[in-house]
């Protein structure tokens, strides 16, 4: 693939740490941050990481144990954990961006899907012709972002997020602030769904969602993919 050395990319995290009423911590999941970090750097991307308070963005430490070859290498990447550790804040992100990635982790059921700064950021992208992309609990951040329409961003379109029968599985239904997939179906969305635990990504135009974390590099992938066909030719509005 073409390097995408002027292309621009805000990848989005949670604040949010606690589970619930739980006792216990969330956050962002460590892989759906690392995976789509590499594709876009290795793309040639640049890659910057906000949240909703900015600075130390709390990983989900479920996360943390669940090491793989891309969660290691971000680890070790002195300019991405330094990232991460001073993320923009939200509310105050100016700059124009080619596409913007919701990273997943249960911290954004409770926080970004009320944040209203994302959801502008995310309707004002999108209506000026940005790639809007989430995977797993991400899509979460999508439920209060308007299209240029003024209905759901969602609405009609093909969407994947971390379905009913995973949060089931997982035992942590009755944990979160609601069922993401329904919430999904309510707004209008074509909800689409694969195995449990495999990934699972779709793309509707300048949309593209993943289910899961196994999902996070595919979803990456298929992101560049729209920006790489946008360098090409313009991509009609909508």
């Amino acid at each position: 693939m073409e390097a995408l050395t002027a292309v621009k990319v805000l990848l989005i995290v949670t604040s949010h740490s606690q589970f619930g009423n739980t006792g216990e911590k969330t956050g962002f999941w460590l892989e759906e941050l690392a995976a789509p970090y590499e594709q876009f750097t290795k793309a040639g991307a640049q890659v910057d990481i906000a949240s909703p308070l900015g600075g130390q963005a709390p990983v989900d430490p479920r996360s943390e144990k669940e090491q793989t070859e891309d969660t290691r290498a971000f680890l070790a990447d002195a300019e991405a954990t330094k990232k991460l550790a001073n993320t923009k804040v939200l509310a105050q992100v100016k700059d124009t961006y080619d596409a913007y990635f919701v990273v997943g982790g249960h911290g954004v059921m409770w926080d970004l899907a009320k944040h209203a700064p994302t959801h502008q950021l995310l309707a004002a992208g999108y209506a000026r012709g940005s790639v809007v992309a989430a995977v797993c609990h991400g899509p979460a951040a999508l439920v209060g972002v308007k299209g240029p329409d003024g209905k759901p961003l969602v609405a009609g379109k093909r969407v994947a997020a971390f379905s009913n029968a995973e949060e089931q599985a997982a035992k942590f239904d009755a944990i979160v602030p609601f069922p993401l997939e329904t919430r999904m179906r309510e707004l209008g969305a074509r909800y689409e769904s694969g195995p449990l635990w495999k990934s699972f990504t779709v793309r509707d135009g300048r949309l593209v969602t993943g289910q899961n974390p196994a999902s996070s590099a595919a979803t990456a992938q298929e992101v560049l993919k729209v920006l790489a066909e946008k360098k090409q030719a313009p991509a009609p509005k909508g």
